[in-house]
């Protein structure tokens, strides 16, 4: 700050005043110092101004798969609401194992973020003690519970699988395959889907769990281990993820099994691809853009100190019939 006041013709003092507020400076004064900043390639001291004003300016958040469409678009809504502003994120990658989550919420705390964004409403005993004990707002996504940590905005998963079950009964299906990926929430989806089912009439559900996380690899193995292991040969396929119901349809291609006609395959998530493939995905679809954009309006309520409102925030889920059921 030395050297950008030499430069700019003022105080550090003023350089530190600007940088802290710039409305105590003139804008002249301003522009001479900014002018500074970018000759020198100065990078101000986020930390410092954060322990001086308690306040950093940073949200953190933490989804199980930056990879995965289905998480990173509410990220992108939401962060783009975020820094609009005047919040930086950072962002960090969970998988689907509480106790990297609980390592990671640890770490995040230390860097003392003014807010923090995580995806679901299930953590450690002691990832909620200490949430908790930081006293900063938290907002939980992708899921609601009747316990939030602070508030929560998403859907229910237990709803979506019975609404599920209830339609593919609907359309005459007697018989079912759910093919779950490695995450808490998905088999709360086929739990219910296949309870609902039978409820409706169904036989009981032929359940094909996939040891990682959804993959159109993981999709195709799922439907050799139906027909092979299990003598699946007809019926409607409940998948987690669109990833794997696209795995799905492809290896009933490849075999020569129709889609719809022998197989009716249900995806979840309205991914970006499922209604360009072929045949287009039957899916459950979540806004997941407004996802982001609520869980931001709802945080930033929190951090000026007014009261968000809700503290459950259901968007709920919409089944979208295509052609593959």
């Amino acid at each position: 700050m030395t050297t950008v006041g030499r430069i700019a013709g003022v105080s550090q003092a003023t350089v530190s005043r600007a940088l802290s507020d710039p409305s105590r400076v003139s804008p002249e004064t301003l522009e001479k110092i900014r002018q500074a900043i970018r000759a020198t390639g100065f990078v101000p001291n986020a930390v410092a101004g954060a322990l001086a004003s308690s306040r950093s300016n940073l949200i953190t958040a933490l989804v199980p798969s930056i990879t995965n469409i289905v998480y990173s678009s509410l990220i992108q809504s939401f962060s783009r609401v975020m820094r609009e502003w005047g919040y930086q994120i950072l962002l960090s990658e969970t998988g689907f194992d509480a106790e990297e989550e609980e390592a990671l919420i640890a770490a995040h705390l230390s860097r003392r973020p003014d807010a923090m964004l995580l995806t679901g409403t299930r953590h450690s005993p002691q990832a909620r003690k200490m949430l908790i004990g930081s006293g900063i707002p938290v907002v939980e996504v992708w899921d609601i519970t009747d316990t939030p940590i602070d508030f929560c905005v998403g859907f229910s998963h237990v709803e979506a699988g019975r609404a599920v079950a209830r339609f593919v009964r609907e359309l005459g299906h007697d018989r079912a395959v759910t093919v779950t990926a490695n995450d808490e929430r998905a088999r709360r989806r086929r739990d219910a889907f296949a309870e609902s089912f039978v409820q409706a009439g169904g036989t009981t559900p032929v359940a094909v769990d996939c040891p990682g996380a959804a993959s159109l690899a993981a999709g195709r193995a799922a439907l050799v281990e139906a027909l092979e292991v299990h003598g699946f040969g007809r019926g409607v396929v409940f998948c987690s993820s669109d990833l794997l119901a696209h795995g799905v349809v492809s290896e009933a291609q490849v075999r020569g099994i129709a889609v719809p006609g022998d197989l009716a395959v249900v995806g979840f998530g309205d991914q970006d691809f499922a209604a360009m493939v072929e045949p287009p995905l039957t899916t459950v679809r979540v806004d997941r853009a407004e996802l982001g954009r609520r869980a931001a309006t709802a945080l930033r309520a929190r951090l000026e100190g007014n009261d968000p409102g809700e503290t459950v925030i259901d968007l709920g889920y919409r089944i979208i019939r295509r052609g593959s059921a």
